[in-house]
């Protein structure tokens, strides 16, 4: 008798039986934060190549400037409108703590007069430009005569000195008597210079273009520190963390101290800057701090 036909199995592979592990998604990369600029310096020019000082040299001819120094010189050329084309041959510079720190180029070129503006005759230490603007790579040595420092292409210039910016600060209420108008006045400019001076800020990152937004654009701050001196409390020190709201948007919080110079007690305010953009711009108004 024959054996009955059997029906043999497919044999089926391990790997091709079991299903294909899901593989995990990668998340979507974050391209980093575009370098913006939010930075206090003095606007400066120089020749970037010997042709174009020339070329200066030339436009002056018929020109009285018999006793006049050099920036006066340069000043006096490109403020004329036929000379303005050698406004943009020169190499401009935004100089912070009297170093080189940035060239600038404006992003709009009918913007060079602000450049023009900016640019004083006779410099004081009082002078003050605050660039906003977007940081691109470092300048070519062709550029500006060899200056290797990073290229800005500011949105916005803007020039004041020291003593205008203290003298329109609004005065609190509670000062009444011109000697404490006075002292409010010398408050404010030590707090601006105090931020201005901190080491390396050339409002590059994040916690510096938080302080120097509020130097110029919070007069509140200020009217803190002169009330917190009334309290017979020194400033102790000026902090930049990353504020517990971060998230999507990119917001750090600015804290004041103050010690009490009697009891040695330190209270504590702080602001919230959003520097998520270009233009940074307040979240929450100065309040009190406690730490966690």
């Amino acid at each position: 008798m024959a054996d009955e036909a059997t029906t043999a199995e497919p044999v089926v592979p391990a790997q091709a039986a079991t299903e294909a592990a899901p593989v995990p998604l990668a998340a979507p990369a974050v391209p980093p934060p575009p370098p913006w600029i939010y930075a206090l310096g003095q606007v400066d020019a120089r020749y970037p190549s010997l042709a174009v000082e020339k070329e200066f040299a030339q436009a002056t001819a018929g020109m009285h400037t018999a006793g006049l120094t050099e920036r006066q010189v340069i000043k006096a050329v490109i403020s004329e409108r036929r000379n303005r084309y050698l406004a943009r041959q020169l190499c401009w510079l935004l100089l912070v703590q009297g170093l080189e720190a940035y060239v600038l180029m404006p992003t709009d070129p009918a913007d060079y007069h602000l450049l023009i503006e900016a640019y004083r005759g006779v410099p004081s230490p009082e002078d003050v430009d605050l660039a906003v603007g977007t940081r691109g790579p470092i300048a070519p040595p062709e550029l500006c005569n060899g200056v290797g420092v990073p290229i800005v292409a500011f949105d916005q210039l803007y020039s004041f000195d020291r003593p205008t910016l203290v003298n329109e600060i609004p005065v609190p209420s509670s000062v009444t008597e011109s000697d404490d108008e006075a002292q409010f006045r010398t408050t404010a400019r030590s707090v601006f210079t105090r931020i201005w001076e901190l080491a390396d800020n050339v409002g590059a990152i994040d916690e510096h273009r938080a302080l120097n937004y509020l130097a110029v654009r919070y007069p509140r701050l200020y009217t803190e520190v002169a009330l917190a001196h009334e309290r017979d409390a020194s400033l102790s020190a000026i902090d930049v963390r990353p504020s517990p709201l971060s998230g999507v948007r990119r917001v750090v919080d600015v804290i004041l101290s103050f010690t009490s110079r009697e009891t040695d007690v330190t209270d504590k305010l702080f602001a919230r800057v959003d520097v998520t953009e270009e233009y940074p711009f307040l979240v929450t108004k100065l309040s009190p701090y406690y730490d966690r």
